[in-house]
C-alpha cells in the first residue's frame, strides 16, 4: 500500500536492531538463509512492520535536490545508493543524502536482509531511498543492545536524536502521536525560550511499555517490572498530546528475572527511602512489557561511552538512568555532570539550536538549574519540564538529570506487540489476518496494517472448499483443492493444500505442502515443509524444509532437521540428515 508521510520530518534518526531471535530457533536455525528479520508475520516479513511505522512517522531517508545537471534517470539510481555521497563533495553539483533509517545486523545476516529489502515485494513497496543495512565487524550473536551503540560504525551514522526500536515490533500507535508526545513533554529543550539567558534545555528519553493480560494476552508472554510516578500537569498554554494521559515518569525499571532475585523467597520488594522522599507517589507495574522502543537524545552515547558496564538498554542504560533521578550519588557515578555540561556548552553555541526553532514544539518556560549540585563545575543548564519541579502534582523534589518518560499502554486497543516467540508469531499473525482489508472497507477506514486483500485469488480455491473470509489470509499462488476447511489461519505464497485437509489456527510460510486429510490446529509450518496425509498436528511447529510422514499424530512438538545424525529414522537420513520431533 502507499507510504505518504503524513507529517513534516521530526529530524530523528531510526535505529532497529536486528537480532538473532533464540526464542524462535525453529524457524532461525540458519541465519544466513532466514535471518529473525525476515520470519513471515502475516505474509509479511517481520522487519516490514517497523520500517512501514518509522515512515508513517515521518522518519525517511532525505531525498536528492532535483538538479538540472543530473538527468531523472541519474537522480533515481542516486536513490538506490547508500548514505554516501554520489558524486564529488567539491563539485557545486554533488549530491548527497543521509540514510535515517538503518537495520543492524549481524554480518552473516547482511546479504540476505540486502537481499529482501531489493527483492521482496512488501519491501520494494516502501517508499525511496530504502534503509540501509549495517553489520559491524564486531558484532556478534550476543553483542549487548548497548554494546551496538557503541561500535564505532553506529557512532559514525548517529548524528542526532534518535529511536531505537527491534525488529520484531508490531505497533498500531500513531507513530508521529508517540514523537509528539516526547517533544511535548521537552518544552524548551527545542530551543523555543523566549529569554536567550535562559539558555537551552537538554533532552530526555521516552519508552514504550504495553500490557501483556486481558483478551490480547499470550500464556506466558514475558513480562518486566517497572515503577513510575505522575508527571507534572501541563500549563493551559500547552495542549496535551493524545498520549499525554498515558505519560509517567520513570523510576525503576527491570526485568521479571532480576526481579525475581531481588525479591527471593520471600516475594518482598525493598523500597528505598529517597525514592519514596524525592518522587512522592509512585505506581508498581508488573504485567507491562517493555517494547524496546526508545527515544533517546543525543547525549545518551556519550553517557553509553563513559561507561562500558552498561551492556544492555533497556535494563542498563534506562534503568540506571532512571535511578539517577532520584538514588543519591547515582548520577556522579555514572558521570551525568560531565556529559550534560560538555551539551550544554555545546547548546549555547551562538546557532546550536537554530534549527530545530522552526518545529514551535512548545510554548511554555523551562527550569532553570545548576549543574554545581550534581559536583561539577559551575554551569548553568535546563533540563526538560518532564522532570517534576518541587511544586508538582507529586510533591518531589526537582532532579537535575534529564526524565526518562514511560508511555504505558494500559489496553488493547491498539495492537502493539513483540514477536519473538512462536506463541507471539501465531498470535499476532492471527490477530493481523481478522484485520478488514483494504478492498472491503477502503484505505480511509482501514489499519495501515492491513492488507489489500484477504484472498488474493479466489479462483485459487476449489469451490467445495470452504475459507473463512473475515479471519483468514490467503496469499498469491495459494491452491486449496476440493473439500478443505480453512479457519482463522495465515496462508503463504505458493502453499498447496490438498483435497480433505482442515486447518484450524495455523500460520503456513511460503511453500507449504498439506497432504491429503491432514488435521493441523494451532501450528506453525516453516518455509517449503511438507506434511504427509493423513497426519494429525497439534500446537506444533516445523522447521523449513522439513517432511513429516504419513499419518503422524503429534501435539506440541517440534519438528526440526539435525545434521550429521546417521542412521536416524525418518526423512533424510540417507543424506546425512537426521529428523527428530522435540517436545
Amino acid at each position: 500500500m502507499p507510504h505518504a508521510l503524513p507529517v513534516p520530518a521530526p529530524g530523528l534518526q531510526a535505529i532497529i536492531l536486528c537480532g538473532p531471535g533464540h526464542a524462535l530457533d525453529t524457524f532461525t536455525s540458519n541465519p544466513e538463509d532466514l535471518p529473525k528479520a525476515l520470519i513471515s508475520i502475516a505474509n509479511r516479513p517481520m522487519i516490514w512492520y517497523p520500517l512501514d511505522w518509522c515512515y508513517r512517522m515521518g522518519i525517511s531517508n532525505h531525498r536528492l535536490p532535483i538538479l538540472p545537471c543530473i538527468s531523472a534517470f541519474g537522480q533515481f539510481i542516486c536513490l538506490l545508493q547508500s548514505s554516501t555521497a554520489v558524486l564529488d563533495d567539491k563539485s557545486e553539483t554533488a549530491l548527497k543524502f543521509r540514510a535515517d533509517i538503518h537495520l543492524i545486523s549481524p554480518s552473516s545476516s547482511l546479504r540476505a536482509i540486502e537481499a529482501a529489502l531489493s527483492q521482496n515485494p512488501h519491501l520494494t513497496s516502501l517508499p525511496l531511498p530504502r534503509a540501509v543495512v549495517l553489520g559491524p565487524q564486531s558484532l556478534t550473536l550476543t553483542t549487548g543492545t548497548a554494546e551496538v551503540l557503541r561500535t564505532k560504525e553506529i557512532q559514525a551514522i548517529i548524528k542526532g536524536d534518535f529511536i531505537v526500536l527491534p525488529c520484531d515490533i508490531v505497533c498500531d500507535i500513531p507513530g508521529e502521536a508517540f514523537i509528539n508526545a516526547w517533544m511535548t513533554q521537552q518544552q524548551e529543550a527545542f530551543g523555543n525560550s523566549d529569554s536567550p539567558s535562559q539558555g537551552p534545555s537538554i533532552k530526555g528519553a521516552l519508552g514504550l511499555w504495553y500490557q501483556t493480560t486481558g483478551a490480547g494476552g499470550v500464556k506466558g508472554e514475558e513480562t518486566d517490572f517497572l515503577i513510575t510516578t505522575p508527571l507534572a500537569q501541563l500549563p493551559p498554554s500547552q495542549p496535551p498530546s493524545d498520549l499525554h494521559s498515558k505519560l509517567s515518569r520513570l523510576v525503576y525499571s527491570t526485568t521479571s528475572a532480576t526481579l525475581k532475585d531481588i525479591t527471593g523467597d520471600e516475594g518482598a520488594f525493598p523500597l528505598r527511602h529517597s525514592l519514596m522522599c524525592n518522587r512522592g507517589r509512585v505506581k508498581a507495574l508488573r504485567t507491562y512489557r517493555d517494547s524496546h522502543i526508545y527515544i533517546l537524545p543525543h547525549w545518551a552515547i556519550d553517557l553509553i561511552k563513559r561507561n562500558p558496564e552498561i551492556d544492555s538498554i533497556s535494563e542498563d542504560l534506562i534503568g540506571l538512568w532512571a535511578k539517577s533521578g532520584w538514588q543519591s550519588g547515582l548520577e556522579r557515578k555514572l558521570g551525568f555532570p560531565e556529559v550534560l555540561n560538555a551539551i550544554s556548552n555545546q547548546l549555547k553555541e551562538p546557532g546550536a539550536t537554530e534549527s530545530l526553532k522552526i518545529e514551535q514544539m512548545s510554548s511554555t518556560r523551562p527550569m532553570k538549574t545548576s549543574v554545581q549540585d550534581l559536583g561539577g563545575p559551575t554551569t548553568s543548564y535546563q533540563h526538560s519540564s518532564a522532570a517534576p519541579s518541587s511544586t508538582s502534582m507529586t510533591g518531589a523534589k526537582s532532579s537535575l538529570v534529564p526524565a526518562v518518560m514511560a508511555l504505558v499502554q494500559k489496553d488493547d486497543s491498539r495492537l502493539v506487540r513483540r514477536v519473538d516467540t512462536a506463541a507471539l508469531l501465531l498470535h499476532v499473525s492471527l490477530h493481523l489476518a481478522k484485520l478488514d482489508s483494504v478492498e472491503d472497507v477502503g484505505r480511509a477506514m482501514s489499519s495501515p496494517l492491513a492488507h489489500q486483500h484477504k484472498l488474493a485469488h479466489q479462483s485459487s480455491v476449489a469451490p467445495k472448499s470452504t475459507v473463512t473470509r473475515g479471519d483468514c489470509l490467503l496469499a498469491e499462488n495459494v491452491t486449496v483443492e476440493e473439500k478443505c476447511v480453512i479457519k482463522e489461519s495465515v496462508i503463504g505464497a505458493n502453499c498447496y493444500i490438498k483435497s480433505g485437509s482442515r486447518i484450524n489456527r495455523c500460520v503456513l510460510m511460503d511453500g507449504v505442502v498439506v497432504g491429503e486429510k491432514c488435521s493441523l490446529t494451532g501450528c506453525i509450518l516453516g518455509r517449503r515443509s511438507q506434511v504427509g496425509r493423513e497426519s494429525v498436528l497439534r500446537d506444533c511447529e516445523v522447521q523449513d524444509g522439513n517432511r513429516i510422514p504419513e499419518q503422524s499424530d503429534a501435539k506440541g512438538e517440534k519438528f526440526m532437521i539435525f545434521e550429521g545424525l546417521e542412521g536416524s529414522e525418518g526423512p533424510g537420513s540417507d543424506n546425512g540428515e537426521g529428523f527428530e520431533a522435540v517436545r
